[in-house]
């Protein structure tokens, strides 16, 4: 059953009828409209958007009082009059019908020529994105997923929704009401600004160029946590404030961010022009070793820093890669290691570790850490 149909501007309310009890096409002196398109209203519901929006270009014509909307269910049907608006624009809210057009009418009742039909492609609808993780943050869940939506067809793809709901731990059900957490374009997401400890589902579905929304993939469930091993970095090209990180402060604190433009930072996230995110080394006597090519499991994997191989220079983030990093202090070098949990479109995700003993090597015995995010 369709909903209450809203209308953008003016709207002279009336029964949908056939266009045979209206007088059509034959007024030639009306301009019709032209470039008539559609956007389907995603809903999170694959099968039912929230309704489609239909839009053209306004036609300067004083002899027009306004524009007829009509529709059809198939293409066997007659077409109905959907609604009359002033407005280049009109709003069907509730299951779209198949097909659309809209024509000038004049005060009299006659109308124009019709404009182009359109017709709901049903062929754009993409597949559900796959793979969707999730890492636990202070206050946070940043979340990622494959590119396989994207890249079954680039010209199609839009955007990204991404949804949660709170997870009924006892059941172990998501609850059926789901908000929107917002949009992407990109195959990650910081969902903020949620409370520890409090479990939610997460799910992500794919929007086409003209609205279809792709099924969801299984959702995950995941619980913000203030005791989280991960941190978030954001690169210095988008947020300079969140873009470095600081082992040891003088302030007798460890491990948090900071601006990169500050002159205690151990380290800085760069994004390059290809869309890499890098790891710099920023303070003096501060250097860096990838401490293996391959994956490691997780931070406790790295044992013991390498003897050589440390630079100045920028190495390139990469997920489930690990990082050694010396660094001068008044009381000699110290060691600190960073695994790379995931990496964003403007930021990184790793949980790290630092040897308050000067110039012992072994990095997980002895050394305090934990998790942060930069962007």
């Amino acid at each position: 059953m369709r909903r209450t149909t809203l209308v953008t501007g003016a709207l002279v309310a009336l029964a949908a009828c056939s266009t045979s009890d209206r007088v059509t096409g034959n007024n030639f002196n009306l301009t019709p409209p032209s470039n008539l398109t559609y956007q389907l209203i995603p809903s999170g519901n694959a099968d039912q958007p929230e309704g489609i929006d239909l839009r053209w270009d306004p036609v300067n014509d004083p002899n027009i009082a306004d524009y007829a909307v009509f529709s059809r269910a198939s293409t066997g049907d007659q077409w109905s009059l959907r609604a009359q608006t002033t407005s280049p624009s009109f709003e069907d809210l509730g299951q779209p019908d198949l097909q659309y057009y809209v024509a000038s009418e004049a005060a009299d009742g006659s109308m124009s020529t019709p404009s182009n039909v359109v017709t709901v492609d049903n062929t754009n609808k993409l597949p559900p994105p796959e793979d969707l993780s999730a890492i636990a943050l202070d206050q946070a869940v940043e979340l990622s997923w494959s590119p396989n939506a994207r890249l079954s067809d680039p010209s199609a793809f839009s955007y990204y929704r991404v949804y949660s709901t709170v997870f009924h731990a006892g059941q172990n059900l998501c609850d059926t009401q789901w908000v929107l957490e917002g949009t992407t374009v990109s195959e990650d997401f910081i969902a903020s600004g949620l409370p520890n400890g409090q479990p939610r589902c997460f799910d992500v579905s794919a929007i086409s160029f003209d609205g279809h929304e792709s099924d969801w993939p299984t959702p995950i469930a995941i619980a913000p946590s203030a005791t989280a091993g991960d941190v978030v970095v954001f690169a210095s090209q988008d947020s300079l404030s969140k873009s470095g990180f600081v082992f040891a402060s003088s302030a007798r604190t460890h491990g948090v961010t900071a601006s990169a433009a500050g002159t205690d930072i151990d380290l800085r996230v760069d994004r390059h022009a290809d869309g890499s995110m890098w790891i710099v080394p920023v303070k003096a006597g501060t250097s860096m070793a990838l401490y293996s090519t391959q994956p490691i499991p997780n931070l406790s994997a790295m044992s013991v820093a390498p003897g050589s191989g440390f630079s100045s220079g920028a190495i390139q983030a990469k997920a489930r890669l690990g990082y050694v990093i010396q660094t001068a202090r008044g009381d000699g070098v110290h060691y600190a290691g960073v695994r790379v949990a995931a990496v964003g479109k403007n930021y990184i995700v790793f949980e790290w570790s630092y040897q308050r003993d000067p110039g012992d090597p072994v990095l997980n015995r002895w050394a305090i850490g934990g998790s942060a995010v930069a962007r």
